[in-house]
């Protein structure tokens, strides 16, 4: 059985067209499936939807979070709680085409334990979306050897994956590289992004640049090696301006005033306190970690709705 994971904010528009596309292209491909639709705390009438869609089709399950907890939150929920022998991970606007799944699942059924869909290109982008992607994606790269250009959350995993995914412990997740960095036998295939159903995107630039610091952060230590790299630089640049000093002391040259001195002391004090910034920003993570909250909290789950119906009917049966 394939489960299909679908991640939902504020997507009312789209919860009833994304089930209808999607159970009619798997029914009409013959395969098996769960959808689950993962309502990441919305303002609007989201869960409302995904809870008639339950009593409609009894392939689909709704989680609702207790609040707002993240893409990734939402993600990590329906794989913990799916069944199926592999999952796919899909959007709710239909950016990523759920055409490709039965494709998917054939490269699953030759073997492959990981199939990602890759982006032939970035699609309607702004130019600065364009350049702070390919940015964070070159850092990630560079720092961690994990390649995520071109990446998406499209993806299919084995059932091996997902329970290597589910034992991961730690509480700051980044799916995208994790799904990577866990190995196993993969394979990509390309799509094109589509236009948005209906909506409209909820990634704003701010919410983007937090997203990209917390990851990078959780997955990499290149901000501190970057902090090393420019104190090295400064210390080459202290030395060479020492000597200059020195011999233009010896000379007889050497000007009078504190400019140089103000100079050194205005920089070297600003990369102590960005170095401080860095590592705070570390230690910050590190309490979050030991604190050992969960990633997410589910307070709804259709599944026991559905269960306690159930009991209450054969009870009244009895």
């Amino acid at each position: 059985m394939l489960s299909v994971i679908i991640p939902a904010y504020n997507e009312q528009e789209n919860i009833e067209n994304t089930e209808k596309v999607i159970s009619g292209i798997l029914e009409k491909a013959g395969i098996e499936y769960e959808m689950i639709f993962v309502d990441d705390g919305s303002s609007d009438s989201t869960w409302e939807i995904i809870d008639r869609l339950t009593d409609k089709n009894p392939s689909v399950r709704g989680l609702h979070f207790s609040r707002n907890f993240g893409k990734e939150g939402a993600i990590f929920a329906g794989l913990r709680r799916c069944t199926g022998d592999c999952a796919v991970v899909i959007d709710c606007d239909l950016q990523h085409p759920p055409e490709l799944i039965p494709e998917m699942v054939k490269l699953h059924e030759q073997g492959f334990e990981v199939v990602e869909a890759v982006k032939a290109s970035r699609g309607k982008e702004s130019f600065v979306y364009k350049i702070f992607a390919k940015w964070f994606y070159g850092i990630m790269k560079k720092s961690s050897n994990v390649d995520l250009d071109r990446a998406s959350d499209f993806k299919l995993m084995d059932r091996k994956v997902i329970d290597a995914l589910n034992d991961l412990p730690e509480r700051i997740t980044f799916f995208r590289a994790l799904s990577s960095w866990v190995g196993f036998k993969s394979t990509k295939i390309e799509f094109e992004v589509a236009p948005r159903n209906a909506g409209t995107t909820k990634w704003k630039f701010g919410k983007l640049v937090s997203f990209a610091l917390n990851n990078i952060t959780s997955f990499t230590n290149f901000p501190m090696q970057l902090v090393t790299a420019l104190g090295m630089i400064f210390f080459v640049f202290a030395v060479i301006l020492g000597i200059q000093s020195l011999v233009r002391f010896f000379s007889g040259t050497a000007q009078e005033g504190f400019t140089t001195v103000y100079l050194v002391i205005l920089l070297a004090a600003s990369m102590i306190m960005i170095g401080l910034g860095v590592i705070g920003y570390y230690m910050s993570k590190i309490y979050e970690e030991i604190k050992f909250r969960p990633r997410y909290i589910v307070s709804i789950d259709t599944k026991d709705k559905e269960r306690k119906e159930n009991n209450a009917a054969n009870g009244e049966n009895g």
